[in-house]
């Protein structure tokens, strides 16, 4: 992989280039990865590419910005003295990557004390980097992709997904199929960063999942709020549901599933 260097780039430009370079690196490496373990279950698994993605992230930022924190999906983990921390999900939808499927990406976001600075993903299968946050409008390699529209749930199309292991349990089940029946149709694309940069650019009206951890929420939540959505956390009968979106699509989606 040959990629230009990082250095005295600002924190977005940064963001742009680890993201980039992740996602680059294990593309490079997909061909060759055909083995992997298993996390949680046969559709939550990590291969050798995820770790060497995550290994040159937390490489690069323990030199540029050795100040912050750290936190890794597949385990790393840092504790700064700035109050920021960079959250590294370094391939997004690595059932999709393993088995040949278009929609997996490389993502991170930048936080701090008031929350979520910056997000940023890029899918390697289209060359599409997309960054927003605070102060910067949601972009698509380089073009604003515009305000997200708030608009009827019953009119728009949205992105949600359940393990099926939880539609066994009424309290996750039965709110989950009320949202799904209240919207015009819904997707599932198997990486939560791609469906939430997709959110962010008006494909999907709205977004949700229960259960994310940080590295899957926080970059595709800034790229919402950044192109002037909103976002909410929600529990319900024990679950905590992520939603984002546009106004009146998350409104009804968080009436929708409290019940």
């Amino acid at each position: 992989m040959t990629v230009s260097s990082p250095d005295h780039l600002d924190d977005t430009d940064l963001a742009a280039w680890l993201v980039r370079a992740a996602g680059t690196l294990a593309n490079g490496m997909r061909s060759g990865v055909t083995t992997f373990e298993e996390k949680t279950s046969i559709s939550d698994v990590v291969t050798a590419a995820d770790h060497a993605a995550e290994k040159l992230v937390v490489a690069t930022l323990r030199e540029l910005r050795p100040d912050d924190s750290i936190l890794g999906e597949e385990g790393s983990s840092h504790q700064g003295t700035s109050g920021r921390t960079w959250v590294i999900d370094p391939v997004d939808g690595t059932y999709n990557f393993l088995t040949g499927g278009h929609y997996w990406c490389s993502a991170l976001a930048l936080t701090d004390d008031d929350g979520s600075r910056l997000g940023a993903v890029y899918h390697p299968a289209e060359d599409v980097l997309w960054i927003g946050g605070r102060d910067l409008p949601t972009a698509r390699n380089g073009l604003p992709v515009g305000e997200i529209a708030s608009a009827p749930l019953s009119a728009s199309c949205a992105a949600a997904y359940l393990h099926h292991t939880y539609l066994r349990d009424e309290a996750a089940g039965e709110p989950y199929l009320r949202t799904l029946l209240g919207s015009a149709t819904y997707r599932s694309w198997g990486s939560a960063s791609c469906e939430l940069a997709a959110t962010a650019a008006g494909l999907f009206g709205v977004w949700y999942q229960q259960g994310l951890p940080d590295w899957d929420w926080l970059p595709g939540q800034a790229l919402v709020e950044a192109a002037g959505g909103t976002t909410a956390v929600v529990d319900v009968g024990g679950y905590r549901w992520s939603v984002a979106g546009g106004r009146q699509q998350v409104a009804e989606v968080v009436s929708l599933l409290q019940g």
